[in-house]
């Protein structure tokens, strides 16, 4: 079977796979380019309002499958980066829910995603100094962002691995869940997400990841939402509130 990127999408919950389990799911160079149109689709569909990005069979991705990027180094890691920024700026709440290996490219990939969840016997590890590779600049200032600056200096300069509990202690993963429930954490936790009001995340969103010209913009999406008196009437009511905010295209 071709290594390819597969996506569904249940309750509001779309996952995307990274399936290429003969290489630790790997990215090839087809696989990079898969994914900014699928998170176009994906951000333009009204029944997905959040992403599950993890890989399959015991491992989530050990980075790029160098026998499918030989050539050019730099045309190599555009692909990565394009992946990652198109990742990173998907609307709606993402989650890396990683198991095994997720380092090089997967880590670029479980870092561009807003949270990321963790088997224990997880291990990441961001490896350029292994194959003399200079980090993009934006993966490097998203690398700082999560880790703080020795942190990253630390996975950076040495491309060692480390485990679930050091990445949970320098704020790379946000929760670490013991053997066999990462799944089940994930998806009561994207339940959780998929029921909240998309208007406040995505919002919340942008102002947390430092979009400063937009202020106006989700003042009067708050001012013309009727989010805010529904969460208020449900919260009243003792109910489940029904949210109808849907994001726009602009």
């Amino acid at each position: 079977m071709e290594p390819q990127l597969r996506h569904t999408v249940t309750d509001g919950v779309a996952t995307v796979l990274i399936d290429h389990p003969a290489k630790r799911n790997a990215m090839t160079a087809d696989m990079w380019r898969q994914v900014p149109p699928l998170c176009a689709l994906l951000a333009a569909d009204p029944a997905v309002r959040a992403v599950v990005l993890t890989g399959a069979g015991d491992t989530f991705c050990a980075g790029a499958d160098i026998s499918s990027l030989r050539g050019s180094s730099g045309a190599a890691q555009d692909l990565a980066v394009r992946a990652e920024e198109a990742l990173a700026a998907f609307p709606k709440p993402t989650l890396a829910a990683v198991r095994g290996y997720c380092v090089g490219g997967g880590a670029q990939l479980a870092g561009a995603c807003d949270l990321r969840f963790a088997d224990e016997g997880a291990s990441f590890g961001v490896t350029p100094a292994k194959l003399g590779i200079v980090y993009p600049a934006s993966s490097t200032r998203r690398l700082v962002s999560l880790v703080g600056p020795s942190a990253a200096k630390y996975l950076l300069f040495s491309g060692e691995l480390i485990d679930a509990a050091r990445a949970l202690r320098t704020g790379l993963v946000d929760e670490v869940l013991p053997a066999g429930d990462l799944n089940k954490r994930v998806a009561e936790f994207t339940r959780v997400l998929a029921a909240r009001s998309q208007l406040t995340q995505a919002a919340a969103k942008e102002f947390a990841d430092g979009r400063t010209d937009r202020d106006a913009y989700w003042t009067g999406q708050a001012r013309d939402s009727s989010d805010t008196a529904e969460g208020v009437a449900a919260f009243l009511e003792r109910r489940q509130p029904r949210f109808t905010w849907t994001p726009s295209a602009d």
